[in-house]
C-alpha cells in the first residue's frame, strides 16, 4: 500500500470478505517492504514472514537475532506503541494505519504494556498528560498513582476472606442491616432445600436448611453428609470453605442470613431450588496469587544533580492584607463589534451566585482591533475577606446610543448595552493560593438575540455560567457551585463552599459500598464541577473503589463512556482511571475484554443497520449469524464478565439464538450459554447503538432506592430492576428478559381485530392465567416520581403486594421497559399530547387484580392501600429524591435539563405539604387514572394498528 494513503479508522471493526490485508513494514536497517498478511494472523506469524522476505534484501546481515526486535505502531490514541505480546492478532492490535515498524528492545517490556493498555482504555494516551507540563496534573498524577500503588501493594497481602470481600462483594437485599425477626416471619416456609456440591466434583447433596441459617450453618451440614457419605473419619472446617453460586462469580459469606441474599431471595419467589459449589480457601488464595502480581512502577527519570538552591519565594499570608482587591485591566484583541460602538467591561466579585461586592465598569474605549484599557479597577472587599472559591467574572459589551422617538422631547441621547463576551476565573489556585501576574483569558461569545438585561443583570447571569475557556484552564470553573453545594448540604455535607473539605469527607465515609454505589452518579457530577484537581475526594473514590472491585467496575464505566466524550472534563476523568487502573492491573484486562466485546457489537450493529435497508430481516439475520460465527467475533464475545453484571459470567455466545430487533436503532439481542456445565439456563443482553441509556440507567437507579427504603419500613413489592449501563456516547447495554411479550402482541393474539384488541378486558388475564397455570394472579403499580407507567408482577399467593418486576423469573410478570413519562415528559404525536393521564391503571389491570371477579373489591381495596402506603414511604423521604435529581441535572439528560423537571418532582411527591395532604393529592390522581383509562385505550388502539412486532 502507497504512503499516506488515507485509511478508515473503523477498518478492523468492519466485516470484510477478504481478511488479508496488504501491511508496509520498515526493518531497522531502513529497508521497507510491503506485503499482504492475513488479519488473522498473530504478530509472532508476521514476523516470521518478514524475516523470510528480508532475507532477500540488502543489509540482511546486519540484523540481529528476531527476538531482539519487536513491533511498533502508531494505536488508536495516536500514540507509538511498542507490540510486546506477539501472540495478539493484527485484528485486535488495530493500528491506525497498517504500517508496522521493527524496532530494538527497549526499557521495561511489561511496563509499556500496561501503559499501552491503560491508555486504550482511557480512550487517551498518557503521553498527552505528560505534554502537558501543567504543575496541577502531574502533582495530582503523582500523588493518586502512587496511592493506588500503596493500596495494591497492601491487597497482595489480605488473608483469603478479605480478598474475597473486595473481588467479590456481597450480593444483599437492601433490607440487610435492618433485618429482623418481623421481615423473616413473612417467609411462608422457613425450610429450604439447598443442591451443595464441593469444587471439583459433579457429586452433589441436597440439603434442608432454615431460610434463618447463616452460610456456615449450611456448610457445616454439608461436610457432615459429605463424611457421612464418604465415611471419612477426620472431620473438614467449614470456617475453610465458602459458598460459590454455579455458574457465577458470586459468593455466599459471613454472618448474614440466607435470606437476606438476592440469589435466594430470588430462588424462594421463583420457587427455585438453589445450587452452591463449597469452594476451599486454597482455591480463593490461588486466585489471589494469580491477580495480584505486583504491577510494574512508572519509570521515573534519570536522575540530575541537584540543581543550585534557589531563594524561596516570599509569601505571605492572605489574613494580613487589609488593603482591597484590585485589578488592571490591560487591553482586548479581536473584539468584534461596529467601529462605531464603544467597548467596557464591567468585573465583578462572585460565591457561587452571591455577590460579594458592588460590580465595577471599565472605561468606554473605541473599538479596533486591540483596544486598550490599562486601567486600575479596585473592588469593595479586602484581600483579607476573599473567600477560598471566590471567582472573578467578567462581561464585555459594546456601547450604542439609542435611536432618539420622534415623538420624544428629551434632548438627552440614552445608550444601550449590548453583551459581546463574558470569562470567569477563580482567584486561587489548586494549592490555595492567590493567582498573581499576567493572565490571558478567552472569552465565551455571549447568546446572540432575546431581551437585553441591564450591565448588573448581564454580569450576575454570566457568572452562573461555566468558566471561561482558557487554553490553562484544567477545568470548568465551579458555575454550578450554588446547585452542588445546595445538594450536598442537605445531604449534612455541611461545608462552606464546594471544596469537599474533611468534614464532608468523613460524611462520605460512613456511606456504606451499596449506598456509595447509588450515589456514584451524583458524586460524579460533583467532581465534574470542581474548579480544580480535588485530591481528597478522588482519593475517597478511589479508596473505596479500590477496597471494592463491583463499585471500581462502574465507576470506570460511568466515567469512560458517560464523560469522556465531554471535552472539558475529560482530562480530569482521565487521570482519575489512570489511578484506578495503577492499582488494579488485574481489573484492567478483564475491562479490556469488554471493550473488545462492545467494539465487535458496534461493528455488528452498523452492518445490520446498513443490510437491513437492503434486504429482508431473515437474510439480514443469515448474513447476521454468518459474521459472528469467524474466530474473531467468536473470541472476542465469548467468556467475558458482563459489563452489565461482574458477577454474571457470559460464556459462549450462541449464534443461532442470536437476532436482532424491529425498532428504529435495530438492538442487537445477544444470547449466551451457562457458565455452569449441563445448566440449560442461558444469559441475554441487549446491545443499542443510537440511543441515549443515562435516562434509563438513572430511573432504574432510582427504582432500586424506593425499593431500598420501602423494604427498611416492611414494605417489599418484589422489585427486581434489570440491568442498563450506557457504553459509550448513546450506546449502552440492557439486561435481556427472555420469554416475554409486549402487551400489544398479548392484546392482538387473543382478538381477532386489531381495532377491538386495546378493549378486550380478557387478554392480559387469560395470557397470565396460561403462562402461570394453577397459581393465582396478583398485581400492582409502583408510584414512583420518574416513571407512571404502571410496573406489574405476577404471581405470588401472599399478604405482599407486588409490584415493578423489571426482570423475568421463571414465572410470568410484567415489567417496565419505556421511561417516556420521565419527569412528565409526555409523549406527543402530530402536536397531539397522546398520554393524558397521571399514569397508567386501565380497568384491563383493575380486571386482572380482581382475577376477572367484577365484584371482589376487596382485593383492588388492597391493592389501593399499598399503593398508598408506598406512595407515603416515598414522600417521606422526598428530599433524598430532590437532592440527587438536583445534582443529576448538571449531566445534561435532555428530561432533567431545567426547573421545571425538579418542579414536576415536588408536585408528584407533594413536598412542602403534610402526609396527609399528600395522600390526598395521590388519591385525586389514583382516581383520575381510573376514571380516565379510556383514553389510554385508543393510545393503545393507534398502536396496534401501527406496528405489529409478532413473530
Amino acid at each position: 500500500m502507497p504512503l499516506g494513503i488515507d485509511w478508515p479508522m473503523e477498518f478492523w471493526t468492519e466485516v470484510e470478505k477478504n481478511r488479508s490485508v496488504v501491511v508496509d513494514f520498515l526493518l531497522p536497517t531502513g529497508i521497507y517492504l510491503s506485503f499482504p498478511v492475513s488479519r488473522n494472523a498473530n504478530l509472532s506469524t508476521i514476523k516470521q514472514m518478514l524475516w523470510h522476505k528480508a532475507q532477500n534484501e540488502p543489509l540482511f546481515h546486519m540484523l540481529s537475532d528476531p527476538k531482539a526486535y519487536v513491533f511498533t505502531c502508531v494505536n488508536q490514541t495516536a500514540e507509538q506503541q511498542e507490540l510486546e505480546d506477539e501472540q495478539q492478532r493484527l485484528c485486535d492490535v488495530r493500528p491506525f494505519l497498517p504500517m508496522l515498524r521493527l524496532v530494538t528492545r527497549q526499557g521495561d517490556r511489561m511496563e509499556k504494556l500496561i501503559n499501552s493498555q491503560i491508555s486504550l482504555l482511557i480512550g487517551k494516551g498518557l503521553h498527552e498528560f505528560d505534554c502537558l507540563q501543567d504543575p496541577e496534573v502531574n502533582d495530582f498524577r503523582t500523588k493518586m498513582c502512587q496511592f493506588s500503588e500503596e493500596a495494591a501493594a497492601h491487597r497482595q497481602q489480605l488473608g483469603w476472606e478479605a480478598w474475597l470481600q473486595y473481588s467479590f462483594p456481597l450480593q444483599l437485599e437492601p433490607s440487610t442491616r435492618s433485618w429482623g425477626d418481623s421481615n423473616t416471619s413473612q417467609i411462608s416456609n422457613p425450610d429450604l432445600l439447598v443442591n451443595v456440591k464441593f469444587e471439583g466434583s459433579r457429586e452433589s447433596f441436597t440439603i434442608q436448611v432454615s431460610t434463618k441459617d447463616v452460610p456456615l450453618a449450611l456448610m457445616a451440614c454439608a461436610l457432615q453428609k459429605k463424611a457421612k457419605v464418604y465415611q471419612h473419619l477426620t472431620m473438614e472446617q467449614p470456617e475453610d470453605y465458602v459458598l460459590q453460586v454455579n455458574g457465577r462469580h458470586e459468593y455466599l459469606y459471613g454472618s448474614y442470613l440466607l435470606c437476606q441474599f438476592k440469589y435466594i431471595c430470588s430462588c424462594l419467589h421463583s420457587g427455585q431450588t438453589p445450587h452452591l459449589t463449597m469452594v476451599h480457601s486454597s482455591s480463593i488464595l490461588a486466585m489471589r496469587d494469580e491477580q495480584s502480581r505486583p504491577a510494574p512502577q512508572v519509570q521515573k527519570p534519570h536522575t540530575k544533580p541537584p540543581p543550585i538552591p534557589m531563594k524561596k519565594p516570599s509569601s505571605v499570608s492572605l489574613w494580613s492584607l487589609g488593603q482591597p482587591f484590585c485589578i488592571e485591566l490591560i487591553q482586548g484583541s479581536k473584539i468584534n463589534a461596529d467601529e462605531q460602538m464603544k467597548l467596557v467591561v464591567q468585573a465583578g466579585l462572585f460565591h457561587g451566585n452571591e455577590m460579594l461586592c458592588k460590580t465595577i465598569s471599565s472605561l468606554e474605549v473605541s473599538v479596533c482591533s486591540e483596544p486598550m484599557w490599562k486601567q486600575h479597577l479596585e473592588f469593595d472587599i479586602n484581600i483579607c475577606d476573599l473567600p477560598r472559591m471566590a471567582r472573578l467574572c467578567f462581561a464585555l459589551y459594546a456601547v450604542m446610543e439609542k435611536a432618539k422617538k420622534a415623538y420624544s422631547s428629551k434632548k438627552k441621547s440614552k445608550k444601550e448595552d449590548c453583551p459581546i463576551a463574558w470569562a470567569n476565573l477563580m482567584l486561587f489556585d489548586y494549592k490555595d493560593q492567590l493567582k498573581t501576574g499576567e493572565l490571558c483569558l478567552y472569552m465565551w461569545p455571549s447568546v446572540p438575540g432575546g431581551p437585553r438585561p441591564s450591565r448588573e443583570r448581564l454580569l450576575e447571569g454570566e457568572a452562573s455560567r461555566t468558566g471561561s475557556p482558557t487554553t490553562t484552564s484544567l477545568l470548568p470553573s465551579d458555575e454550578k457551585g450554588d446547585l452542588v453545594l445546595n445538594a450536598l448540604e442537605l445531604l449534612d455535607f455541611s461545608f462552606p463552599d464546594c471544596h469537599v473539605g474533611s468534614f464532608a469527607i468523613r460524611s462520605l465515609q460512613k456511606l456504606t459500598d451499596d449506598e456509595l454505589f447509588q450515589c456514584l452518579l451524583q458524586l460524579v457530577q460533583v467532581l465534574k464541577y470542581k474548579s480544580y484537581l480535588d485530591c481528597e475526594l478522588t482519593q475517597f473514590l478511589l479508596d473505596r473503589a479500590l477496597a471494592n472491585r463491583k463499585i471500581g467496575h462502574f465507576l470506570f464505566w460511568h466515567l469512560r463512556y458517560s464523560e469522556m466524550h465531554v471535552p472539558s472534563v475529560a482530562l480530569r476523568f482521565g487521570l482519575i482511571m489512570e489511578a484506578y487502573f495503577r492499582g488494579s492491573t488485574h481489573h484492567m484486562k478483564v475491562l479490556m475484554k469488554q471493550v473488545e466485546a462492545l467494539s465487535k457489537l458496534k461493528a455488528l450493529s452498523d452492518f445490520v443497520k446498513v443490510s437491513s435497508q437492503k434486504t429482508t430481516k431473515p437474510q439480514t439475520k443469515e448474513l447476521m449469524h454468518l459474521y459472528m460465527r469467524q474466530d474473531t467475533y467468536l473470541e472476542a464475545l465469548s467468556h467475558l464478565q458482563s459489563p452489565l453484571d461482574p458477577s454474571t459470567m457470559l460464556a459462549e455466545v450462541c449464534v443461532e439464538r442470536c437476532t436482532f430487533m424491529d425498532s428504529k436503532m435495530k438492538p442487537l439481542w445477544i444470547m449466551y450459554s451457562s457458565e455452569e456445565a449441563g445448566s440449560a439456563d442461558s444469559v441475554g443482553i441487549i446491545f443499542k447503538n443510537g440511543d441515549d441509556l443515562r435516562q434509563d440507567m438513572l430511573t432504574l437507579q432510582m427504582i432500586q432506592l424506593m425499593d431500598a427504603l420501602w423494604k427498611q419500613e416492611g414494605l417489599d413489592l418484589r422489585m427486581t430492576p434489570y440491568g442498563c449501563l450506557p457504553t459509550g456516547d448513546c450506546m449502552g447495554l440492557i439486561e435481556a428478559v427472555q420469554h416475554s411479550d409486549t402487551i400489544a402482541n398479548i392484546q392482538l393474539n387473543q382478538s381477532n381485530l386489531a381495532a377491538m384488541a386495546a378493549f378486550n378486558k380478557d387478554a392480559l388475564l387469560n395470557w397470565l392465567k396460561s403462562k402461570n397455570p394453577g397459581c393465582p394472579v396478583s398485581w400492582s403499580y409502583m408510584p414512583g416520581p420518574g416513571a407512571s407507567l404502571p410496573c406489574p408482577q405476577l404471581p405470588e399467593e401472599t399478604s405482599l403486594c407486588e409490584a415493578c418486576s423489571v426482570a423475568a423469573l421463571h414465572s410470568p410478570q410484567l415489567f417496565h421497559i419505556d421511561f417516556g413519562h420521565f419527569l412528565g415528559n409526555f409523549k406527543t404525536k402530530f402536536g397531539i399530547n397522546r398520554e393524558r393521564v397521571p399514569f397508567i391503571l386501565t380497568h384491563d389491570f383493575v380486571h386482572v387484580i380482581q382475577q376477572g371477579k367484577t365484584s371482589d373489591n376487596e382485593k383492588f381495596e388492597r391493592f389501593r392501600g399499598y399503593c398508598e402506603q408506598a406512595y407515603s414511604i416515598l414522600q417521606r423521604h422526598g428530599l433524598l429524591f430532590l437532592q440527587l435529581f438536583t445534582l443529576m441535572q448538571a449531566a445534561g439528560l435532555p428530561e432533567l435539563s431545567s426547573s421545571k423537571d425538579i418542579q414536576y418532582l415536588k408536585d408528584t411527591l407533594a413536598l412542602g405539604k403534610t402526609e396527609e395532604e399528600g395522600l390526598k393529592h395521590f388519591r385525586v390522581k389514583f382516581n383520575e387514572a381510573l376514571r380516565e383509562s379510556w383514553k389510554t385505550k385508543v393510545n393503545w388502539l393507534a398502536h396496534n394498528l401501527t406496528k405489529d412486532n409478532r413473530q
